[in-house]
C-alpha cells in the first residue's frame, strides 16, 4: 500500500532526503526516532500548515502523550538541546522545598519539547564537570531573581495545581503528577503569591486544597483511581515528596510519583496496584524507598528492576545528548600461570546519582590506575546520559574495568540473604525473570559491562536464565554476607558462564580485605591458578585507601598474586577450568587482514565503538580478518559486531560473510555461512572444532562497499 506523509512545516520534526543519487529512500526524524521509507512505496508528501501550540522560538509544545518512546527504551528520546541553556542554581537561591519541586517541574515540562532548563540542586562535584561533559552552553539565571526563569517559559504553562502540605506532604507529589499531565505548574498560595507579585497570574486548573486525605495510603489510592490511567506506565517516580531531583524526568514523561513503604500493609498494596500494571523488561522505577531491601525487593517480585537515583538531576538535558557510548579497548590478557588471580569491586555504581556525585570525585583519588579496580556503574546511563559513561570511559586507564552493579539494568534482588532465617528469594526464573534479563542484555551490551553483580544469591533456574538470556556476560558475582552455613560456593552455569561469590563482601578497610583473601591464599601451594574476589564498600575503601591491599596482598604470598581486571579475571578462570573464554583476549594472538584504511588490531580490540572499528576498502567490496592464536583451541563460538553496534546506520552491517577454522593457515574449513544479515550483532555456537587460525571472510559488505567489523570474539578451550 502506498504512503502519504503530511508533515507540518513547523514541527520539530523534519524530512531529509538521503544524499545518494538517485534517491531511494525518505527519512522522517521526529523526535529522535528515525523512520525510513522506499520512495517506491510514497505516494506523495503534503506540507501544511502546523495546528499545534508553538512556543515562542516556533517549536512544537509537546504534550507528556506526544514523546517519542520506543519499547526498547528505558527513556524517550528528547531533541538535542538548545544552542544556549538556561540555569538556575537552587541553594544559592534560597529557595524552599516545594520552590524546588515547582522549578523541576518547570524544567520537565519545558524540556520535553527541547531542553533548555538547567538546575543545580546538588553541590558535590564541580558545577561545570556535567554540562561540560555534554558540551553544552550555560546562561544563568540571576539567583536573585529566580521567578524570572519561569517569566521565560510562561507561555509554555497552561495554569495551576494548588496544594497544600498541611495535612500531608503526600500532596507534593501528588500535584507534580497532575502537573505533568496537563503542563501545570504545582504551588502553594505563597508560591502563587510569588509568582502573582512577578507578574505571573497563572489560573488555578486543579486545586487540590479542598482534598481531606492524611496519609500516604489515602492519598496514592486517589492518585491511582484518578490519574494512573492517564500516566505512562513504562516509568514509576518513587521520591520522597517535596524533593526535586527526578521530577524533571517524571514530569516531562507524564509518570506518576509516589512514596510508598512496602514494610506497611496498606502501603504496599497500593505500590503493588502500580507496580502489577507494568511491563516486566521494559518498564521501571525510579528514584528510591523508604528503607532499601523492601522497596527494591517488592519491585523485584514484579519483575521491574529499581534504578536509585533521587538525587540525580537534570536528567531531560543530559538523556537528550544521544551519543553513542565509546567503549574503550580492552588491553590484552597475559598467559595464565599458576598464581594467585585477585579481583577487586568497588560499591555503588547501581545508584546513578553515585555515578553523578560521589564517583566524579571519587574517580580523581590518586589511587585509581595504580591497580587493576573494578568499578561498578549503572548500565543505564547508557539512555539517562551516554555522556556520563563517555566521561569515565575517557579517563580510565587500563587498569580501570566497569562492570554492572546488582543485578543488572538497575538494582534488583533475586534474593535477600540478609532478611530473617534463610533469606528471601523475591523472583523465581519464568515470565517476570526472563524479561528483565533480556533487558539486562540489551543494556550491559549498550554500555560495554561484562560482569554483573548480584545481590544477594540466586537460585540455580536464576542462574540458567542468565546463562540462556545474557551471553554478553563473561561472569556474575553474588554476595557473600557469611549469614548462611558455610561460604556460598562457586559454580559454572550452562558449561560458560561462571559464579563467583564476592568474599568479602562491602568491606571497609583494606585490612579487611586482605585478611578474607588469606583465608583462601594461606592454602596456595602454586600447583594450579587460585581465584579470589572480594568488593569494597566506596564510602569507606576508596582508591587512595584501596591501593594498600597490593602490598598487603603480596606479603602475604610474596610475587604469586596478581590483582587482574574482573574481564581478564573471568577468562583466567574458565580458561583453567578448560571451560571457553574469549581467545582474542590473548596477548600472544596475531592478526593480519586485507587492505585497510585502519589497522587489523581494531577487528578483535575489545571495542566495537566508532574509531575502533576495522575498515577495508577494496573494489570489489570485500575483506577479511585472519587471527593466529599460536596454539591449537577447541573453537565453540564466534561473535561478531557489525556496523550498527559502534551506531552507525545498520545498511553499513556486512551482509555477506564466512567463518573458517584451521590448524595450519593452508586448508580451511568453513564453520559458519551468513547472508542477507541486517542484524548488528552475529552470535553463533558450533560444534567445537580443533584450529589454530580463525578468518572472517566478508564477500558482502554494506551498502557503501566498505567493510566495516567493530569487534570480533572467538571462544575456544584447552
Amino acid at each position: 500500500m502506498k504512503k502519504i506523509f503530511l508533515l507540518a512545516i513547523a514541527l520539530l520534526g523534519t524530512i531529509q532526503f538521503m544524499a545518494q543519487q538517485p534517491t531511494t529512500m525518505i527519512t522522517t526524524l521526529t523526535n529522535g526516532a528515525i523512520l525510513r521509507t522506499e520512495v517506491s512505496e510514497v505516494e506523495k508528501i503534503t506540507f501544511v500548515d502546523s495546528l499545534f501550540n508553538l512556543n515562542n522560538n516556533g517549536y512544537r509544545i509537546l504534550e507528556a502523550d506526544e514523546l517519542c518512546w520506543p519499547d526498547d527504551r528505558l527513556l524517550p528520546y528528547f531533541p538535542a538541546p538548545a544552542s544556549s541553556i538556561r540555569s538556575l542554581d537552587m541553594p544559592a537561591a534560597s529557595l524552599s522545598d516545594e520552590e524546588r519541586v515547582m522549578f523541576c517541574t518547570l524544567q520537565g515540562i519545558v524540556n520535553r519539547t527541547r531542553p533548555r532548563i538547567i538546575l543545580y540542586n546538588h553541590n558535590e562535584e564541580p558545577r561545570d564537570t556535567w554540562p561540560t561533559a555534554h558540551n553544552l552552553s550555560i546562561t544563568a539565571t540571576s539567583t536573585s531573581a529566580p521567578y524570572t526563569l519561569v517569566k521565560l517559559f510562561k507561555d509554555e504553562i497552561k495554569g495551576l495545581v494548588l496544594y497544600s502540605n498541611e495535612k500531608s506532604n503526600h500532596y507534593s507529589n501528588l500535584a507534580v503528577t497532575i502537573a505533568g499531565l496537563d503542563r501545570l505548574l504545582p504551588v502553594t498560595e505563597g508560591i502563587r503569591s510569588k509568582l502573582v507579585a512577578n507578574g505571573m497570574d497563572f489560573p488555578v486548573v486543579e486545586d487540590l486544597t479542598s482534598l481531606t486525605m492524611t496519609n500516604a495510603y489515602a492519598i496514592y489510592n486517589y492518585l491511582y483511581n484518578n490519574y494512573w490511567s492517564r500516566c505512562n506506565h513504562r516509568l514509576l517516580i518513587s521520591e520522597r515528596p517535596n524533593i526535586p531531583y527526578v521530577h524533571d524526568i517524571g514530569v516531562a514523561c507524564g509518570s506518576a510519583c509516589v512514596w510508598l513503604d512496602p514494610r506497611t500493609s496498606s502501603e504496599r498494596s497500593i505500590l503493588d496496584k502500580f507496580l502489577k500494571d507494568m511491563t516486566p523488561g521494559r518498564d521501571f522505577v525510579l528514584g528510591w524507598y523508604p528503607e532499601e531491601r523492601s522497596g527494591v525487593g517488592e519491585a523485584t517480585k514484579y519483575g521491574l528492576s529499581s534504578v536509585p537515583a533521587d538525587y540525580f538531576e537534570n536528567a531531560t538535558v543530559y538523556t537528550a545528548v544521544n551519543k553513542p557510548v565509546k567503549i574503550p579497548p580492552v588491553p590484552k590478557r597475559p598467559k595464565l600461570e599458576n598464581k594467585i588471580y585477585a579481583a577487586v569491586y568497588i560499591s555503588d555504581g547501581d545508584n546513578i546519582q553515585y555515578c553523578q556525585h560521589a564517583m566524579a570525585k571519587i574517580f580523581e583519588q590518586s589511587g585509581r590506575g595504580q591497580m587493576a579496580m573494578n568499578w561498578t556503574i549503572s548500565p543505564a546511563l547508557a539512555d539517562f546520559s551516554p555522556s556520563m559513561l563517555n566521561y569515565y570511559y575517557g579517563k580510565a586507564t587500563n587498569n580501570d574495568c566497569f562492570v554492572s552493579g546488582p543485578s543488572g539494568m538497575g538494582y534488583t534482588m533475586p534474593f535477600n540473604g540478609l532478611g530473617s532465617g534463610s533469606g528471601e528469594y523475591y523472583l523465581s526464573s519464568g515470565p517476570k525473570l526472563t524479561p528483565y534479563i533480556q533487558l539486562t542484555q540489551r543494556y550491559i551490551e549498550k554500555a560495554g559491562l561484562r560482569v554483573i553483580t548480584i545481590w544477594d544469591n540466586i537460585s540455580t533456574s536464576q542462574r540458567k536464565a542468565f546463562a540462556d538470556n545474557c551471553p554478553y556476560l563473561y561472569g556474575l558475582t553474588i554476595n557473600d554476607y557469611e549469614r548462611q552455613n558455610g561460604r556460598l560456593p562457586y559454580a559454572v552455569q550452562s558449561g560458560w558462564l561462571p559464579i563467583a561469590p564476592q568474599y568479602p563482601c562491602y568491606r571497609g578497610t583494606a585490612d579487611e580485605m586482605a585478611e578474607f583473601f588469606n583465608r583462601d591464599i594461606k592454602n596456595f601451594k602454586g600447583t594450579e591458578p587460585m581465584f579470589v574476589t572480594g568488593q569494597a564498600d566506596v564510602w569507606n575503601l576508596g582508591p587512595d585507601k584501596l591501593i594498600a591491599l597490593r602490598s598487603k596482598l603480596n606479603a602475604l604470598s610474596p610475587n604469586n598474586v596478581k590483582i587482574v581486571r574482573a574481564d581478564h579475571w573471568f577468562n583466567y578462570y574458565n580458561e583453567a577450568r578448560h571451560l571457553p573464554f574469549n581467545i582474542t583476549m590473548l596477548q600472544d594472538m596475531a592478526i593480519t587482514s586485507s587492505p585497510n584504511k585502519t589497522s587489523a588490531r581494531y577487528a578483535a580490540d575489545g571495542s566495537p565503538s566508532d574509531g575502533y572499528i576495522w575498515i577495508s576498502r577494496t573494489s570489489d567490496g570485500t575483506g577479511w580478518v585472519k587471527m593466529d592464536f599460536k596454539e591449537t583451541y577447541k573453537i565453540s563460538r564466534y561473535v561478531i559486531r557489525h556496523a550498527e553496534a559502534a551506531g552507525l546506520e545498520p545498511q553499513l552491517n556486512s551482509r555477506d560473510f564466512t567463518i573458517e577454522t584451521s590448524l595450519d593457515g593452508e586448508t580451511w574449513t568453513t564453520v559458519g555461512t551468513h547472508t542477507g544479515n541486517t542484524l548488528p550483532v552475529t552470535d553463533a555456537s558450533i560444534t567445537p572444532i580443533d584450529a589454530r587460525y580463525v578468518r572472517v571472510n566478508v564477500t558482502n559488505s554494506g551498502t557503501d562497499g566498505i567493510v566495516r567489523i567493530g569487534d570480533i570474539e572467538i571462544y575456544g578451550a584447552h
